[in-house]
């Protein structure tokens, strides 16, 4: 066959044959490009930055005197934790939901890091 449908023969083998995880990381960065964010593994600290992922975990960590509340944000290239400090939880922000995240990257104990994050909650069809 020739044209578009070798394309979709290959695409239907792939997702036939690809595990449940990489479909979803497929999925949520077909979805990164078509909001016009970042890709989390483009992202370098000190740049200004919008990321489009799911939230695996969502925790609230009291440190020294400040408590925290940290969510990992994973956008199918990489993860990028979302920080707010002063809160023990935000209404919405909870493992599974996907969010859109904008702030200046920060690198804390290696992993980027969004502290205080602008954040829309997203529906699932968007």
């Amino acid at each position: 066959m020739t044209g578009n449908g070798g394309g979709y023969w290959r695409r239907l083998v792939r997702r036939l044959t690809s595990d449940v995880t990489e479909l979803d990381a497929d999925d949520l960065s077909r979805r990164v490009e078509a909001v016009g964010a970042c890709r989390a593994v483009d992202c370098r600290s000190g740049e200004e930055a919008t990321v489009l992922g799911r939230l695996r975990s969502v925790e609230h960590c009291p440190r020294d005197a400040v408590a925290t509340l940290e969510a990992e944000l994973y956008d199918g290239t990489e993860g990028v934790t979302l920080v707010w400090l002063g809160r023990r939880r935000i209404p919405g922000i909870e493992p599974g939901r996907t969010i859109k995240a904008r702030g200046r990257i920060a690198v804390r104990d290696g992993r980027k890091v969004l502290y205080n994050p602008y954040y829309e909650l997203q529906t699932t069809n968007s």
